[in-house]
């Protein structure tokens, strides 16, 4: 206790921010005093540190080296600045005429924040740290999307971004995620594919190590005690990321569109920001794309870090677009389109004539229309170029291997080269000539040669082109997934959580499988296993940075079932997927073969509630 007592006085002298350090001080004063209540309390919120990994950092806002504050993103920062500036000093070193890295005017970061709790001091205590150190800062003005900063580092050819986010976590959450690009990405990797892109490992556990050294040699702050002791104020001396480059890309985005053959712009769009930054952005680039009735979710359009209408406000949620759907019916609408907090993510509902309501389309569905739009239309971008060192430069389409294998067998149907990558968008970006990828989580990019993560923005509005082409066509979206699966047949998908208090299950639960795999699944043979924490993806090269926890089995039933704990949230996702070949391409064909598969997917839910039931819980 005595010990725990001394780390908990020393972090509360370094803490900048009187509100976490008074908390401390509460609970340090109670626990002097024998209150057992309030040692339990520190000795959770001092068990260990934050991992730091390719996701970056995502915690609950609080107190300690285990929770979000303002110390542990000084931290963060001062481990990030040290890992670059090293790693830039290794790059100028080896080259003809090394010059002092330190001298270098290149070293640029590019910073963004959220409307969450914090965001906004996260940001500006980073800033503060690399503009200290003589690095070029570039900083939101104000809260702002996820894909208009992975865009910034590309745009100003930057060689560190920071984008502060928990995206659709809870609202106590927040999270700090790191790209790279710039000469810092070059070196790190020499085909150029991890440019403008999140970082994957060993670059992750490289940073942690260093944050690691810098909190070792007790990481102190070079403002006088006065600045120390008070709030953090926007750091003077730092350039803004402001309206103009808004403005840029909103004409970027423009530029997606086809408007000599996708002309049609009549359709009604209820839209919601779910309390996050996408509001604005969304809804004046729907406006310039010539979309003018688009009716915002006015209880939910302005940025709110408390998300009075969403307990969980991500768009995926049930009841998370009631209010959105609501408005649909009244107005009449013809489309629901909804983003997460940072916008970086879709969701899109429809009306479904058959079933006389409206229906959330799954990522998976929303993937395949996209997809199928932009197979039609070819690389959205006039004067698209190729991306990394490679030698093909054939246009690819790809999607997660958690996502659905539709896009695939629609790919291969039309001659068209797909990549199949490990989950997250920091591998999607690295496909080389990807024009477009998505994965289930209504995570898209219509656009990734220009920004090189999933962005609910530009998705938003080539969405919306889409739905307005079927319109003019007297096609709906039901039946236009009904058309793709008449061309490439029918996969429906589904899933199976497995939520846990203690986040040691997650991998608990994964081991138990390996120790006694299924043999069968819902009455099929498993016909074949692949452990990615031991082997790759097929056709892939198995590298440190490819190892992840996930098992895939798939079964003479031409079923698929994926197991892999979340890498934001402490549950267990276990992924289905079950298909059927309609007899012909009649409407009675397909429904009949969707009807078929859609029967065997609640077989094989059954069966791995039952499998899962068997490991720790």
């Amino acid at each position: 206790m005595t010990d725990l007592l001394s780390t908990v006085r020393r972090w509360i002298a370094l803490d900048p921010d009187p509100r976490t350090r008074s908390e401390l001080e509460d609970l340090l004063q109670a626990a002097d005093g024998g209150d057992r209540t309030a040692a339990t309390a520190l000795e959770g919120l001092f068990a260990g540190r934050l991992a730091f990994g390719t996701a970056g950092l995502r915690a609950e806002l609080g107190p300690g080296p285990l929770r979000m504050n303002r110390l542990v993103v000084r931290q963060t920062a001062a481990g990030l600045l040290r890992y670059a500036t090293e790693k830039l000093t290794e790059a100028h070193a080896k080259v003809d005429n090394p010059h002092d890295v330190e001298g270098s005017a290149a070293r640029r970061i590019v910073i963004g924040f959220d409307a969450r709790h914090q965001s906004d001091e996260f940001a500006y205590e980073t800033a503060e740290i690399f503009h200290a150190a003589g690095w070029e800062v570039h900083l939101f003005d104000q809260p702002g999307p996820t894909p208009l900063l992975a865009r910034q580092v590309l745009v100003k050819d930057a060689e560190v971004g920071v984008m502060v986010t928990a995206s659709h976590n809870p609202p106590r959450d927040n999270g700090y995620k790191v790209y790279l690009g710039g000469e810092l990405s070059r070196f790190l990797e020499p085909d150029g594919l991890g440019v403008g892109a999140q970082i994957v490992s060993p670059v992750d556990r490289e940073i942690a190590e260093t944050i690691a050294q810098v909190v070792t040699e007790d990481f102190a702050d070079s403002r006088t005690d006065a600045q120390v002791r008070a709030e953090v104020l926007r750091p003077a001396g730092v350039h803004t990321i402001g309206q103009a480059d808004r403005d840029s890309y909103q004409r970027e985005a423009l530029q997606l569109l086809d408007a000599q053959n996708y002309p049609h712009r009549d359709i009604t769009i209820v839209y919601t920001a779910m309390h996050g930054v996408g509001g604005e952005m969304v809804t004046e680039l729907l406006s310039a794309a010539g979309f003018s009735t688009v009716i915002p979710v006015a209880e939910q359009f302005a940025p709110d870090p408390d998300f009075p209408t969403a307990d969980f406000p991500n768009p995926e949620e049930a009841g998370a677009l009631d209010l959105a759907l609501k408005a649909a019916v009244e107005h009449s609408a013809d489309l629901v389109l909804a983003n997460d907090p940072d916008a970086d993510r879709l969701s899109a509902a429809v009306y479904d004539e058959q079933a006389a309501s409206w229906r959330q389309l799954s990522g998976d569905e929303i993937g395949a229309l996209l997809g199928r739009h932009i197979l039609d239309r070819g690389p959205l971008r006039q004067g698209w170029q190729s991306t990394g060192t490679g030698e093909s430069t054939a246009p690819a389409i790809g999607n997660s291997v958690v996502s659905s294998r539709l896009l695939g067998k629609l790919s291969a149907a039309r001659g068209v080269e797909h990549a199949e990558t490990l989950t997250g968008f920091k591998w999607l970006a690295r496909v080389p000539n990807i024009i477009f990828g998505y994965e289930e989580a209504i995570g898209f990019d219509v656009d990734p040669v220009h920004v090189r993560d999933k962005d609910g923005v530009s998705a938003a509005m080539i969405f919306a082109e889409l739905i307005a082409d079927l319109k003019a066509k007297g096609i709906t979206a039901v039946q236009a997934l009904d058309d793709i699966a008449a061309e490439a047949g029918v996969y429906l998908t589904g899933q199976v959580t497995i939520r846990v208090q203690d986040l040691s299950q997650l991998g608990q639960i994964t081991a138990a499988l390996r120790e006694n795999p299924p043999a069968e699944i819902a009455g099929s043979a498993v016909t074949e296993t692949l452990d990615l924490s031991r082997q790759p993806l097929p056709g892939q090269e198995f590298t440190e940075a490819k190892v992840t926890d996930a098992l895939i089995y798939l079964t003479d039933a031409g079923d698929r079932v994926i197991v892999r704990p979340s890498g934001t949230e402490p549950k267990v996702k276990c992924y289905l997927e079950t298909t059927a070949e309609p007899a012909g391409d009649a409407a009675a064909d397909v429904s009949a073969a969707r009807a078929k598969a859609a029967e065997r997917l609640d077989t094989v839910r059954e069966a791995m509630n039952s499998i899962l039931a068997k490991g720790p819980q």
